[in-house]
């Protein structure tokens, strides 16, 4: 198992309780929440977004759920998938696939679905395709301190 040295750094200054949980090797969050045996919903899955200005925003979701760029976008902005080699630049300590879904300690901003804050418990990935780190909301929450709360993806089934 590894964690990202930075979301651990983060974990251990918000002084956050968690667990780490390991899990078979898997290549993405459905398959994740598969093999680890927990409910999707309770997975929450980043989706990195970019305003083409050097600006990035971590849409945070249930790993059931898809996000609706609509719901994303307020006003003026415009936001749109940042690709995968840029991902890789702004998460070194990450495997590819496997960002956690902390955007803070990373120097983005954060939009969390309220899905996810409805749940008592949520997972997410440490940085490796074979942890995820296990935490009540309120300590996600804690973690992540200047993250909006608002909805990203339709209500319902995905």
């Amino acid at each position: 198992m590894h964690m990202a040295a930075t979301l651990q750094r983060s974990l251990e200054q918000a002084q956050c309780q968690f667990d780490l949980v390991p899990h078979p090797h898997s290549a993405g969050s459905l398959e994740s929440a598969r093999v680890a045996n927990i409910p999707a919903e309770r997975l929450a899955k980043p989706v990195i977004l970019d305003d083409r200005q050097g600006h990035y925003l971590m849409a945070v979701l249930p790993a059931s759920r898809h996000l609706d760029m609509s719901m994303v976008c307020k006003g003026a902005e415009h936001w749109q998938l940042t690709n995968e080699s840029t991902i890789a630049g702004l998460f070194k300590d990450c495997e590819l696939g496997a960002v956690p879904a902390v955007g803070e300690p990373y120097g983005m901003s954060m939009r969390v679905d309220p899905q996810l804050t409805r749940q008592q418990d949520i997972y997410f990935e440490a940085g490796d395709h074979e942890s995820l780190v296990h935490m009540s909301t309120d300590q996600f929450l804690k973690l992540v301190p200047r993250a909006e709360v608002c909805e990203l993806c339709p209500q319902g089934p995905a």
